[in-house]
């Protein structure tokens, strides 16, 4: 429940017409405004890195549809002979600057004008995620998926899986034009501050293994993991699922739709 009580249905369905128009407009206004920056920025990844200059990846968006995200290249390709292999060896000093400033996300923007992203909305993780989530979990597929969510400002890659989830399916359930601002103008502070930027002991962040149904695990532990969001290979598509109400995330906070009224991120 929000500040101002639960967002109906109704008017959920009715500010997401709107959302797209907003994200179509905006998404296009940001992308004339950064075009100088991300010419800069594809000219030195090109002479630091080589071609490509964007990294392309299958990630699921609305219902578990498949489309490829678009981002700046930040790491050196897989390279086993020379002990190129993790996250930690691949991921390169310019790499770390775009993705500690969010400079690594502006070609994102396309994504957003294609319709297959919004602004706002729960990140795209990666494919093989899908058929690992709880029927819960899945819910946040409900949605387009955001370059900024709720989650981002609330904790970026340094927050568990599990309360990330949750995040992202409370905020299907409430998502609304004020939340979408907020969200937007915190996302500036967290990316002025850089919070949240790796996982602790992660160069980026864990890989989600999946719900453990040990005890010790429901509540809201994280998963240990390798891996980061820039791995390369896809995986096929998993389930839906998206019935189940957010009482059995695991790691949630309370029944469907509701959340501390200090849901605010600042």
């Amino acid at each position: 429940m929000g500040p101002s009580g639960p967002v109906t249905p109704v008017g959920r369905t009715r500010y997401d017409r709107t959302k797209r128009l907003l994200d179509v407009v905006l998404a296009i206004l940001l992308l004339l405004v950064a075009s100088p920056v991300m010419l800069a920025v594809a000219v030195v990844i090109a002479v630091t890195l080589g071609r490509p200059v964007l990294f392309r990846q299958a990630r699921p968006g609305r219902h578990g549809e498949l489309f490829e995200l678009v981002k700046f290249r930040t790491m050196r390709p897989v390279d086993v002979a020379g002990g190129v292999v993790t996250d930690r060896d691949r991921l390169t000093r310019l790499g770390r600057r775009l993705r500690a400033t969010s400079m690594d996300e502006l070609p994102t923007l396309w994504n957003v004008v294609r319709g297959e992203m919004s602004l706002v909305g729960p990140r795209p993780l990666l494919v093989d995620y899908l058929d690992r989530y709880t029927p819960a979990q899945a819910r946040r597929h409900e949605v387009r998926p955001g370059i900024t969510g709720l989650a981002q400002v609330r904790g970026r890659n340094a927050m568990p899986f599990p309360e990330r989830f949750a995040h992202d399916v409370w905020y299907v359930d409430n998502r609304s034009l004020r939340m979408d601002l907020h969200i937007l103008v915190e996302t500036v502070g967290a990316v002025l501050h850089r919070r949240g930027i790796t996982a602790p002991g992660n160069p980026t962040m864990p890989e989600f293994l999946g719900n453990p149904t040990m005890p010790e695990f429901l509540g809201g532990t994280e998963l240990p993991g390798q891996g980061g969001a820039d791995h390369d290979a896809p995986a096929p598509s998993g389930p839906d699922g998206r019935t189940a109400p957010l009482g059995d995330l695991t790691g949630s906070r309370g029944a469907a739709g509701h959340w501390p009224a200090d849901w605010r991120t600042g």
